[in-house]
Formats: C-alpha cells, sequence, structure tokens
C-alpha cells in the first residue's frame, strides 16, 4: 500500500521503523524541529530522523488545513494515512482523502482514555493493564471505532518503558489492521460511550509531591514521570528531583523503621531513607537535588546535618 506517515516522538518512530519494511511509505509528516533538549539547538524529531534515515520526502507542516499543504499531500497518492501521536489536528478534507481513510494508533484500550497522555493517566490511576488500539480517525477526539487492540501488563514499568512497549505493540497491530483492511475484511468496534475517559496533557507541576498524597500515588507519580514532566519536592529543605519511590514493603523491619510517622516526617533509618505520606510512607531511592547530579538516597542523606536526629520534613515546592 501506498503510505503517508504522520507522527512525532520516539514511540511513532519505532512504528515507522517496522511500517517501511512492510509498506511503500511514500511520504512522512512530523512537527517542525524544535529545541528537544536543554540548550537552544533546534533538533528533528524522532520520527523525521527515522525518516531521512530511510529515504522517505519528509514535510513539516505548522497546519494541514493551508490548502497548497493539502494539495501536495494529495499528489503522494496515499491509499491510507497512518498517524501516530503526531501532534496536529487532521481536518476533514485530509480525513478524506485516502480510500482506506486514515488509521491511528492510539496508546490506549479505548474508549479508556481519549486524549493528549493515555499513558501517564493509566499510570496514575492504578491501570492494571495498558494497551494500543488501531482507530479509524474522524472529526471527534479518539472517538473513530477501532478494530486491533494489543494489551500490556503496567506493572511496574515507567512511563519510558511502557511507551516503548506499546510502540512495538502498536507496530504489529498497525501492520495487521492494514492487511485487513486491504482485503477488506477488518471487523470495527463502535467506542462505548458510557465507558470514555479522558486523558489530560499532563500540566506543569501536577506530578510534584504533595504532603496529603497517599502513599500508592507518590509512587504512581513517580512512576508516570518524565523529563518532560519530573516529580519535585522539598526534602530537608532542599528542592530536589524524584527519580525512584518504592512503596514500604510490607516485611516486619520496614514496618518497624517506619512506625509513628506522619505525613511530611523524613526519617534516616539503616541507611535508608523515608518520606511519610497522609497514609504511611513510601522509601525514597534516587534523587536529583536542584544543581547536581542524580544520586542514591544514601549519598544524599550524606550531605544533610543532623538528619539522623530526626525532626526534619518534606514538603511540597509551593506548599
Amino acid at each position: 500500500m501506498r503510505v503517508v506517515f504522520m507522527g512525532t516522538p520516539e514511540f511513532s518512530a519505532t512504528i515507522l521503523d517496522e511500517l517501511v519494511q512492510q509498506h511503500e511509505v511514500v511520504a512522512v509528516y512530523t512537527r517542525p524541529d524544535a529545541v528537544r533538549a536543554r540548550g537552544k539547538q533546534l533538533e528533528p524529531s524522532p520520527v523525521k530522523a527515522t525518516a531521512e534515515r530511510w529515504n522517505i520526502p519528509v514535510r513539516t507542516p505548522r497546519t494541514l488545513r493551508d490548502e497548497d499543504v493539502q494539495r501536495e499531500l494529495a499528489s503522494f497518492r496515499p491509499d491510507v494515512i497512518c498517524v501516530a501521536a503526531y501532534g496536529a489536528i487532521l481536518p476533514k478534507s485530509v480525513l478524506d482523502l485516502p480510500r482506506y481513510g486514515c488509521l491511528n494508533v492510539h496508546a490506549s484500550l479505548l474508549p479508556r482514555w481519549r486524549g493528549a497522555a493515555p499513558i501517564e493517566r493509566a499510570i496514575l490511576a492504578g491501570d492494571e493493564e495498558a494497551g494500543v488500539c488501531i482507530m479509524r480517525m474522524e472529526e471527534g477526539l479518539d472517538t473513530g471505532a477501532y478494530c486491533v487492540c494489543r494489551t500490556a501488563s503496567v506493572g511496574d514499568l515507567n512511563a519510558e518503558e511502557l511507551t516503548d512497549e506499546l510502540a512495538i505493540l502498536g507496530s504489529h497491530a498497525l501492520l495487521t489492521a492494514l492487511v485487513r483492511v486491504e482485503r477488506g475484511v477488518c471487523d470495527w468496534t463502535e467506542q462505548d460511550e458510557s465507558r470514555v475517559t479522558y486523558a489530560d496533557k499532563i500540566a506543569k507541576g501536577e506530578l510534584d509531591l504533595s504532603v496529603g498524597d497517599s502513599a500508592a500515588l507518590m509512587v504512581r507519580k513517580v512512576q508516570a514521570s518524565s523529563a518532560a514532566h519530573p516529580v519535585r519536592a522539598e526534602v530537608a529543605g532542599r528542592a530536589v528531583t524524584v527519580l525512584s519511590l518504592a512503596p514500604v514493603a510490607a516485611d516486619g523491619q520496614a514496618r518497624d523503621l517506619v512506625a509513628g510517622m506522619a505525613a511530611g516526617d523524613v526519617r534516616y533509618a539503616a541507611k535508608r531513607l523515608f518520606l511519610g505520606a497522609a497514609d504511611g510512607a513510601v522509601e525514597l531511592l534516587i534523587l536529583k537535588p536542584a544543581g547536581k547530579q542524580a544520586m542514591d538516597a544514601k549519598s544524599f542523606a550524606a550531605g544533610i546535618q543532623g538528619i539522623k536526629d530526626g525532626g526534619l520534613i518534606w514538603k511540597g515546592l509551593h506548599a
């Protein structure tokens, strides 16, 4: 099939890498070069880098609503447009262009988690399963019918690890869907509107720890975090980014070490660092103090005077 692919992040690049080995990808659309790391250097999206490696023409329009952009897109004569985390709206004129329509690789088990941040929202909600569905695109926000889904256990996977797993599952699901669509044997399932949930974008500071958080929520916030959305707090008077937290194990030693801790308490015992939550405690494993490199909790505690004496607290940055 003649395919136009639209996507931007690493999730999309993984899917593109598989797609080009099975179909004729005649063009790739991705978001314009942007500052993607520290510094001011403009960098191509992971999808652009992948497309260039395969010598596929790349287009980076700021919008698909422009008539000239649409005319050029039509000139590629796609049988189907495949979309994965593109980051721009496809107007109806684009949706109607290919004879087999536009297929979206959406990283959730529809109709759960329509919207921009399905992976992070699944983790934050404590979902046991995440997944990916191939959806027929229409004008509504992720409202189209779906045909092929794949599931993954969330477990203790962080957002990056789960994204990588779903990208692989999504690429396989897309290839299966394309075969079925081309043969006219694809079974589409309409979404049950009564089961819809929305995955809003993660707001700035939303994942910062709060003394009112439960222990489970604190752990899930760190699990759902990323460089774009870090988990921050103030521990023993120092601003830190929390990189790894663990629930306190149910064994007797751990229970003894955190006995009597209240929300906001900091305790260093048996060379382990604990933070008091609203309903118990969590163990702080790895963190990054402001202006310093990441370090383990033991190394962090070594630089805090009087930490063994108790009486220290942690709090949210904006408490």
